[in-house]
């Protein structure tokens, strides 16, 4: 039996190293998180869409053990590093978990090893950053002595279709040779794998994807400010709009950008083009668009308020949905944060409600708010606000009752569509 680490058991190496296990490879998960290497050992899935039984089976039939030792790397013949890539506060790429992860591996690096990185980065990570650290702390040399590659996550959290096993693969290698032990590797857990000619082409692609994904939820954002001045639902255009069967492709409005991917992944392209004297203004613009998309929102519960003769301040207002994304735990970049920012500046009383979120966990940029709870899903509690804004648009959340319970809604993610509220209680934003 192969036998692989994965470093960092988060939303992508967690996933990612119970599909190994599943494919008959043994699977060692490192993270410097006790608590997520305890959890793992015991069974205990701290991720929504991961059931425990899916942990536990793996753990009990010895196919995935997790483990904060990192010595144990000298046992495996593979090693896959998942941590993340965030910006730092002045919006520049920050690759330290990676830098810092290579550190670790290299003095158990031995000859015929393979190292694969998929956090999301620039071009050049790999073949420069990564290789650099790998090679000076354990004196091999990569594409000679150990195999290096790139092979950019897919994740798609809450999407009940989006499976790793049958999510093509894109890998990219330091040399063919290193390409070749990488298709390997991931063929035996992956269904499709679409190999490319360099670990710089495979990190491209994975911007690529983000980039479009951002570029789209920009423009409709702006049509959304644009159409809603003119009186138009852009809600009803996109559905007539996806109707077509050729040369269009549905995006959706939203209070802003959330999760690990869009609002970071275009950011390290724009950073990496200026070395080459590139100037990335289209990308640019969209991320602009889409940063002001809280204080929009904002405005429009200031409006909603006003218009039942209440202002921002003293107001209590409830956000519904604290995850960045429908049906999801996960908080990171979340655009709620951003609103319960602005709207508790501007003086009012705010609190969340999210069946996924029952406490805010410490997070890197809103430490603010750790360990505040999700209020009640109640009558007399929903009642009792001013203004409610539905930011996240979970399925679990009762929209009728909201309806019934609330006599202003600012709805973002167009939840209310399917309810009969009573007049003039929801506003679009």
């Amino acid at each position: 039996m192969d036998h692989i680490a994965i470093i960092g058991l988060g939303y992508v190496g967690l996933p990612l190293s119970l599909q190994f296990a599943r494919s008959g490879v043994k699977v060692l998960g490192l993270d410097i998180d006790p608590a997520k290497v305890e959890a793992c050992n015991t069974g205990q899935s701290y991720i929504k869409h991961i059931a425990s039984s899916t942990i536990s089976e793996q753990v009990r039939n010895g196919s995935f053990q997790a483990s904060t030792d990192f010595s144990r790397l000298s046992d495996t013949s593979a090693v896959i590093i998942c941590v993340p890539t965030p910006l730092n506060k002045n919006r520049e790429p920050d690759i330290s978990y990676i830098l810092e992860t290579g550190k670790m591996i290299a003095p158990h690096l031995r000859s015929g090893m393979l190292v694969v990185l998929e956090s999301t980065t620039y071009p050049g990570t790999t073949d420069e950053d990564l290789c650099g650290v790998l090679e000076k702390g354990s004196g091999l040399k990569a594409g000679e002595d150990f195999h290096l590659a790139f092979s950019p996550e897919r994740e798609d959290p809450g999407n009940p279709n989006s499976v790793v096993a049958t999510i093509p693969k894109v890998v990219g290698g330091l040399t063919p040779a290193c390409l070749e032990r990488a298709k390997t590797l991931y063929g035996r857990a992956i269904k499709t794998v679409v190999p490319v000619s360099s670990c710089r082409a495979a990190e491209a692609t994975k911007l690529l994807e983000n980039i479009f994904r951002s570029v789209n939820i920009a423009l409709v954002n702006e049509l959304k400010v644009v159409y809603s001045a003119m009186g138009i639902d852009v809600w009803e255009v996109i559905n007539a709009a996806k109707t077509k069967p050729f040369g269009f492709m549905p995006f959706y409005p939203g209070p802003g950008l959330g999760g690990h991917c869009i609002p970071i992944d275009p950011f390290y392209l724009t950073w990496k083009a200026r070395e080459y004297g590139q100037h990335t203004r289209f990308i640019e613009l969209a991320g602009e668009i889409n940063t002001r998309m809280p204080e929009y929102v904002v405005n429009r519960v200031a409006e909603a308020l006003n218009n039942n003769s209440r202002a921002v301040k003293n107001s209590r207002i409830l956000l519904v949905g604290l995850a960045y994304k429908a049906d999801v735990d996960d908080m990171r970049e979340s655009p709620t944060f951003i609103l319960l920012d602005l709207l508790t500046n501007r003086g009012a009383k705010v609190d969340y409600f999210d069946p996924y979120v029952p406490v805010i966990r410490p997070t890197r940029e809103h430490a603010h708010w750790t360990g505040t709870k999700s209020v009640e899903w109640t009558k007399e509690v929903i009642s009792s606000y001013d203004a409610v804004v539905i930011s996240t648009a979970h399925k679990q959340v009762n929209y009728q009752e909201l309806a019934d319970w609330s006599n202003c809604i600012i709805d973002t993610r167009n939840a209310m569509a399917a309810v009969q509220p009573r007049p003039q209680t929801v506003w679009k934003a």
